[in-house]
């Protein structure tokens, strides 16, 4: 398989028309190697519009999801970013190309150490692979410029929100099948914050993120 056609194809067929136009974001796209973040025998499908299985059950994000994230997120040079949900580790690698430090964290121990192994090879050193939900965060290293749920949850946590800087912002996919919305929540002040929705889709649920009890007296 021309895994370099195939790159080009997703880039230019699935990224761009979902309005991924940032010529940065295309450009590590291009570089991050996501064939080598996919378990071997979906390595062929690593470029496809699908959420593609992982050990445990869990599932990739969809490429065009990704790239929709490193947009939107904009995240800088100096900034120290956690993401929650590592799977393969290919959206850290993304992240730790743009940021300063990156911190991931994976309840489920082959996925984390497959990850850290696939980090390692793709020569990605700021990234630090945690082992845990992530339901609490990561309060030891907090507060973090930006915060990332690589999966769906029915409601955020007001923890991971504590745990953003003011002026930093998190990102998650929050809702229910058949409706889940991208969402941007930043923090203006000790206790402001305000919401973006930025665009509908449905990605599989987080690890250890329970859905909201439905029970009331």
């Amino acid at each position: 398989m021309n895994f370099e056609q195939a790159r080009f194809n997703m880039i230019e067929q699935q990224i761009r028309p979902w309005d991924v136009l940032d010529t940065s974001v295309l450009a590590l796209l291009a570089v991050v190697k996501r064939e080598d973040f996919v378990p071997a025998a979906y390595r062929n499908m690593a470029f496809t519009d699908v959420e593609l299985p992982l050990a445990g059950g869990r599932r990739m994000v969809p490429p065009r999801v990704e790239a929709r994230w490193m947009q939107e997120l904009q995240v800088q040079r100096h900034e120290k970013v956690l993401e929650i949900g590592t799977g393969s580790g290919y959206m850290a690698a993304l992240l730790g190309h743009k940021a300063q430090q990156v911190y991931t964290v994976e309840p489920d121990p082959q996925l984390a150490a497959q990850a850290r192994d696939a980090l390692r090879r793709a020569g990605v050193l700021n990234v630090t692979v945690v082992d845990g939900d992530g339901v609490a965060g990561l309060p030891a290293e907090a507060p973090f410029d930006v915060v990332l749920l690589s999966g769906s949850v029915d409601e955020v946590p007001q923890a991971l929100l504590d745990q953003v800087k003011v002026g930093g912002r998190l990102g998650a996919i929050v809702g229910s099948e058949p409706a889940m919305e991208a969402r941007i929540i930043r923090r203006t002040g000790e206790r402001e914050f305000q919401r973006e929705d930025l665009f509908e889709t449905v990605v599989q649920r987080l690890a250890g993120f329970a859905p909201a009890s439905t029970f009331h007296f």
